[in-house]
């Protein structure tokens, strides 16, 4: 089992659009990659811990690669929007992706660079490649949102 960790706006939509990923054991929603310890979903969204929403993934790599996960990652949201996401505004929103491990660093830098020379993005992509850090699991009601309101 490995780990991957990406934050590309509302975490939501994030954590859905990888748990249908065949071959993603479990995901969780949190925050990662502030100052702040142990910051609640207010604290965060008052813009004062420097955290991104991010979403956790646990996948089987002989199932499904981390370079696949990348690609699901560039799908789902615009690289080239600078702490926003849609409606959705301020640094908790960035677009980052934190890393476990060397090999994932080496992996999402290329796959950066690949995305930015493919000529889809009329702007430079803004995303964030970081090493992972301490993880905060975010308040239970977030985790699996869309599973829990069918109607959204």
């Amino acid at each position: 089992m490995e780990q991957a960790t990406f934050g590309a706006g509302c975490f939501w939509g994030v954590e859905a659009a990888f748990r249908r990923l065949k071959g993603v054991v479990s995901t969780s929603v949190g925050y990662m990659g502030g100052h702040w310890p142990n910051p609640s979903y207010l604290d965060v969204c008052a813009r004062i811990t420097g955290h991104a929403e991010v979403a956790q993934v646990d996948y089987d790599p002989t199932i499904i690669s981390y370079q696949q996960l990348l690609e699901t990652f560039w799908e789902i949201h615009d690289p080239t929007s600078l702490n926003r996401q849609g409606p959705d505004r301020g640094e908790q929103y960035r677009s980052v992706i934190f890393y476990h491990n060397s090999q994932q660093e080496k992996i999402a830098r290329e796959s950066k660079l690949k995305q930015q020379n493919s000529g889809q993005y009329d702007q430079d992509i803004v995303t964030e490649i970081k090493p992972a850090s301490d993880y905060y699991l975010a308040e239970d009601y977030h985790q699996q949102y869309f599973e829990k309101q069918p109607t959204q």
